[in-house]
């Protein structure tokens, strides 16, 4: 057997239509919770881009601690990301899982030498990110990161916000 290309799972990530309200839900019925809270555009993201073709894209995204893992849920804030393709093909719903790998750049030669693309990629606070479409034969995406996600990144807000 092969050694794993990945080596640890970080990440299981739910496009969502509605981040409020999916926040509500998920605090108020469930108890996940903390989030931080963060938006994805052109001004904060470096060199986004999709197919190889450079891209202007805005997201809205949440993170949590569920155990080990970290949850994420993603509101697109266009009609033309993976994330509104997503939902509008497929409702809400897991998009991508997020695994570590011991090399990022090798890691994308060795699957994109296999014909999985990267879909979406770009750095954001010094994290370079690739989403690859893995989905063919392992039945999701997967996203690798070239850094430890959410590590040293201050969100843009909190829910629920902190009692004062």
């Amino acid at each position: 057997m092969r050694k794993p290309i990945f080596t640890g799972t970080l990440q299981v990530s739910v496009v969502v239509p509605d981040l409020d309200a999916a926040l509500r839900t998920y605090v108020d019925d469930y108890g996940i919770g903390p989030w931080d809270v963060y938006e994805f555009n052109p001004g904060n993201v470096e060199g986004m881009h999709e197919g190889g073709q450079p891209v202007e894209r805005s997201w809205r995204l949440a993170l949590a601690r569920v155990g080990e893992v970290q949850w994420e849920l993603v509101q697109p804030l266009d009609e033309d990301s993976v994330y509104a393709r997503f939902l509008a093909e497929h409702g809400p719903g897991v998009h991508h899982v997020g695994v570590a790998v011991e090399d990022y750049q090798g890691t994308l030669v060795e699957l994109g030498g296999r014909g999985h693309e990267v879909l979406l990629g770009g750095t954001y606070n010094g994290i370079t990110f690739s989403y690859l479409s893995t989905d063919g034969d392992l039945g999701v995406v997967t996203e690798i990161f070239d850094g430890a996600p959410g590590r040293d990144q201050q969100p843009d807000a909190v829910y629920p916000p902190a009692a004062g």
